[in-house]
């Protein structure tokens, strides 16, 4: 009678913790769980570029998107919308945003006011939220300047080439100058020499 029990009783164990685990897992699968993930937290880009600010979120419910952007001249909103429903674009912003369903959203034609930190809020129906950052860096488009340099270096390196070849031809000419007029004055004094010396 006793083995019979124990069996029953392993048997309890087991059913009871397979009732646990499911009830574990109905708990993390019922609405009010929102995540948030940022591929890319860091971004480079160039004046007049597009840009994505890449974002991938998932939640039982319907959710919020909200985008803020926040640099040293303020913060400012620059999108909300509810999947399925609305998109509220800031007026700064209208002609300048794509929305996208995953949460993301493209900025295009960027100058270096964009450049910042972006906060991407996705709140849940059931009033859980997540949260994520993106930091955008924006340079100035520096290949105009140095094709300037490259071509005023060039210019300058030629009008010095110019100029060696320019002060190596008066050498020259200065030096078979000087060649030639010794050969005159000595010419002439040797007829100097030779008068005298029939004068005598």
């Amino acid at each position: 009678l006793m083995r019979p029990l124990q069996g029953c009783r392993g048997r309890g164990v087991v059913v009871g913790t397979v009732t646990l685990c499911l009830a574990a897992g109905w708990a993390l699968q019922t609405p009010g769980g929102v995540s948030l993930v940022v591929p890319q937290p860091n971004i480079n880009a160039t004046v007049a570029q597009n840009v994505l600010l890449s974002v991938e979120y998932s939640c039982r419910g319907v959710a919020t998107i909200e985008w803020k952007h926040v640099s040293s001249w303020g913060t400012t909103s620059i999108v909300e919308w509810r999947s399925g429903s609305y998109v509220n674009i800031s007026t700064i912003y209208k002609d300048r945003v794509t929305t996208f369903e995953n949460g993301s959203i493209q900025l295009r034609n960027v100058g270096m006011r964009d450049a910042g930190y972006y906060f991407v809020t996705v709140t849940e129906e059931h009033g859980t939220n997540a949260y994520g950052t993106i930091i955008v860096n924006v340079y100035e488009i520096i290949y105009e300047d140095l094709h300037f340099v490259a071509v005023l270096f060039a210019f300058l390196a030629a009008v010095s080439a110019i100029l060696v070849c320019f002060m190596w031809l008066c050498n020259k000419s200065l030096h078979l100058f000087q060649k030639k007029r010794t050969h005159k004055l000595t010419a002439s004094t040797t007829e100097e020499i030779e008068l005298e010396t029939i004068e005598c």
